[in-house]
């Protein structure tokens, strides 16, 4: 069994190499890679939210979700998480919890069972948008904003029944606005800093990230280095500062890591994420499939206990430390997931 300590974190079985339960809120890594499967155990990340669907449609996703099953099947490195025992689990047995999760909710396509089905599939985390339009609201690239729709307050409904997180990172600030007041559990975003920090389109405002917090949400800290103050070249301890100011902003209890890691992402893939409804390419965001670049020395998971270190080093205490890494992340699971 797992037994809190007195600086937050938890004490594992000695399997485990970190005193800290460490979460990232999204990796969208090439899953076909062993360097990413290697990594995650190098840096012993014990859950990630790694990526199902980005425009995929009902079917395609559910060869997706298939193809999930068969690694669970056949490597021993990585388990599916169900529930927050379950990344507790997996710590204890040196493994990766995989929490399956959408950047868009494309495979929803115009039917609200479809949630329950990918429920019963153990799909945990939903975006809303990705980029642009879509039946619930509007992404963040979007040339207008009108909110949610219909569809999309019903579905709100609907995740908030059967426990799947919601998702804003990259959707609009009149539907980020929107669903945090419409929605009656906890959000998220997964991955996204604050616009007063660094003011890019992906980025959220103050008074989302306020809203956000003031109803229990938790947003994870991005570390892709376009939306870090000095782009190329921030480095692990640049994106401890946003860390910092995005503790500052909204407290301590509603900051996480949410890295946005892409490892081994062929140009192949930087052309779907960045085409138009998983279509047209170049887009009216994009033109380039060019891979992001991260912050030196935190380019890959194997990297996180030198993030540890450096937030060591920038005065974190070890109880603040266990937050950020994974308290956060458990405490709004459990909050939200039935």
């Amino acid at each position: 069994m797992n037994k809190k300590t007195e600086n937050g974190g938890f004490k594992l079985s000695s399997k485990n190499k970190n005193e800290f339960i460490t979460i990232d809120g999204l990796n969208v890594s090439n899953w076909e890679s062993e360097n990413v499967y290697r990594d995650l155990r190098k840096g012993n990340v014990n859950a990630i939210n790694a990526t199902v669907a980005t425009w995929e449609n009902y079917a395609q996703t559910l060869t997706n979700i298939s193809t999930w099953y068969s690694r669970f099947n056949g490597r021993s490195d990585i388990s599916l998480i169900k529930s927050v025992n379950d990344i507790f689990e997996s710590a204890d047995s040196d493994k990766t919890g995989i929490i399956m999760g959408f950047q868009n909710a494309s495979p929803i396509e115009n039917n609200l069972d479809y949630f329950y089905t990918f429920n019963e599939l153990h799909v945990k985390i939903i975006q809303l948008a990705y980029h642009e339009r879509n039946l619930l609201g509007n992404g963040c690239y979007e040339r207008s904003d009108e909110g949610l729709s219909n569809f999309g307050i019903d579905a709100i409904k609907v995740m908030n029944d059967v426990g799947i997180l919601i998702d804003l990172s990259h959707v609009g600030i009149v539907t980020t606005m929107e669903t945090i007041e419409y929605s009656e559990k906890p959000i998220a975003i997964t991955h996204a800093n604050p616009k007063s920090y660094h003011n890019v389109p992906r980025n959220k405002t103050d008074d989302a990230l306020k809203l956000m917090a003031s109803k229990g949400g938790v947003v994870g800290v991005a570390a892709i280095a376009p939306f870090l103050k000095k782009g190329d070249d921030s480095t692990i301890e640049d994106y401890v500062d946003a860390i910092s100011y995005t503790v500052d902003l909204v407290g301590l209890d509603h900051v996480a890591i949410g890295t946005d890691f892409t490892q081994d992402q062929p140009s192949s893939f930087w052309k779907y994420i960045g085409s138009q409804q998983g279509t047209k390419f170049p887009s009216t965001f994009t033109d380039t499939t060019e891979a992001a670049n991260y912050p030196k020395n935190f380019e890959t998971p194997d990297k996180f206990p030198d993030l540890i270190h450096v937030m060591e080093n920038k005065g974190f205490s070890n109880n603040e430390i266990a937050k950020i890494l994974g308290l956060n992340w458990i405490r709004i699971f459990q909050e939200v997931w039935n």
